[in-house]
């Protein structure tokens, strides 16, 4: 017998986890052709401290950064020009 409800839900009485979203941050990245760029961009992005998700949109040139707490703009520039792209800035 499963502890699962059809809803969904878990009826072993534990309260279920709280889901913090954190900030996130749009930058305009250029030099991004490709699933590898993604791929290479959501590995070293990640990577960083304080990084909650990364959503990289090839085709718009973007990418979406979630972090627990502000951004730090400058490292991120950092690590997006040493893995071979340019961050040009923060989206509008």
């Amino acid at each position: 017998m499963s502890c699962c409800t059809p809803e969904g839900g878990c009826s072993t009485g534990t309260a279920p986890a709280e889901v913090t979203t954190g900030n996130t941050t749009v930058y305009n990245v250029s030099g991004m052709t490709c699933g590898h760029c993604k791929a290479t961009l959501t590995q070293e992005i990640g990577a960083l401290d304080g990084v909650l998700a990364v959503d990289v949109d090839v085709e718009a040139g973007r990418v979406s950064v979630t972090t627990s707490s502000e951004p730090d703009d400058a490292l991120l520039t950092k690590v997006v020009d040493d893995a071979g792209y340019e961050l040009v800035g923060r989206a509008a």
